[in-house]
């Protein structure tokens, strides 16, 4: 196996007999891949059979995140045997051992039977009561890990204790990088905040975070009072984001139907239908791109421009942080944006009333929609839409 000074930290960590091995890290520092690597190795060598098992805060952030990082890396090597993987219980044999993936929202998994070995992926985003119900029922060591957004439970429960040790580290860690990815991560220097924590890999500070009032949820409610769409168009650099607005029990549920570059107008309409998207059901798409609209509107689709102007920005924001949001755990580039999307700073680290322009394509999308149809002025929907809803 190629492995970086981070897997080596984390071998040291190991052998030193630590119970808590906690990562704090930048991007692409390596910190998942190394842990990885290292629980393969542990359960290939281990003379005793164990049960190690790999948790993150759901499964659509498990399954492309640790369960396809694991694939990848024991493919990369030759070593991966479908023979030995569980697709349905997500259970992948070595020699005696096994290792399990689960989400944190699985309450029989968290509640569950003792393990061997626990592996926390991004913990800085499951609860601490969490991660003390899985703790106890781990009968060795501890791995964890997280981009350091800011403090919390790790900080004031866990690393002071003497069984814990901290490794940090960042993308220079990781001597597997390409010129391009670390060009793209060093061209992001500008975003103070935003550098100290995914640049440097320090402990950031939770200020200034735009989006409020939101949740994750398994699923779009089957009814719901009013529904639209929202685009914001990309193509090359940017994703083109489609998301799915739907307004029931006064809330919101929004999930993403699409968030990806190269996709043309065409592409666009194509991913409509294939989506099942009613021909009449309004859309909201960016006004900056009015060919887009038109070329999207020739396909049949109820397409039209979003409202923009002095403010816009923020008044979409403080409309949509009106409503309590439910977002699909699927969503995952929503989830990101939401975490991550903040208010800029002043030269004294203070919030400013202006956001930063970054982690808003999904977001933008939503704006959208809530200055068209969320407005007091605009919060009346005409009898023929109403009855289509319904027969939705």
């Amino acid at each position: 196996m190629k492995t970086t000074t981070v897997f080596k930290n984390n071998f040291r960590a190991y052998t030193s007999k630590k119970r808590i091995i906690a990562h704090k890290g930048s991007t692409r520092s390596s910190k998942t891949w190394s842990i990885l690597q290292l629980l393969y190795l542990i359960a290939v060598r281990s003379p005793k059979p164990l049960l190690i098992s790999v948790v993150s805060e759901s499964f659509p952030h498990l399954s492309r995140g640790c369960i396809r990082d694991f694939e990848n890396m024991l493919k990369t090597d030759g070593l991966w045997d479908d023979a030995n993987w569980n697709a349905t219980n997500k259970i992948y044999k070595v020699n005696n051992s096994k290792i399990e993936f689960f989400s944190a929202d699985n309450p029989s998994k968290v509640h569950g039977p003792s393990r061997d070995i626990l592996y926390i992926n991004e913990c800085i985003n499951i609860p601490y009561e969490t991660y003390r119900q899985l703790a106890i029922r781990t009968t060795e060591t501890i791995f964890l890990d997280c981009n350091p957004c800011f403090e919390f439970w790790l900080d004031e429960h866990l690393l002071p204790r003497e069984d814990a040790i901290l490794i940090h580290s960042t993308y220079k860690d990781n001597n597997y990088l390409s010129a391009e990815q670390i060009r793209e991560i060093e061209s992001n220097m500008h975003d103070t905040e935003w550098w100290l924590v995914y640049g440097e890999g320090k402990t950031g500070k939770k200020l200034g975070i735009v989006m409020q009032n939101w949740k994750q949820v398994d699923k779009m409610p089957e009814t719901y009072k009013k529904r639209w769409l929202g685009i914001d168009f990309g193509f090359t650099n940017d994703p083109t984001a489609i998301i799915d607005v739907r307004l029931a029990n006064g809330e919101l549920w929004i999930d993403e139907l699409l968030f990806a570059k190269g996709y043309d107008n065409t592409m666009i309409a194509k991913y409509l239908k294939e989506c099942n998207i009613p021909k009449w059901l309004p859309i909201v798409a960016d006004s900056a791109e009015p060919k887009s609209i038109s070329e999207i509107k020739a396909f049949g689709f109820n397409i039209e421009p979003a409202i923009k102007g002095a403010d816009s920005i923020k008044q979409g924001i403080s409309i949509l942080n009106r409503y309590q949001k439910n977002i699909t755990k699927r969503s995952l580039n929503i989830i990101s944006e939401y975490r991550n999307y903040r208010w800029k700073t002043d030269e004294t680290g203070k919030p400013t009333n202006q956001p930063i322009d970054m982690y808003n394509h999904a977001i933008d999308a939503q704006r959208y929609v809530a200055l068209k149809y969320l407005q007091e002025q605009k919060n009346v929907i005409s009898k023929a839409y109403t009855s289509k809803l319904r027969m939705e």
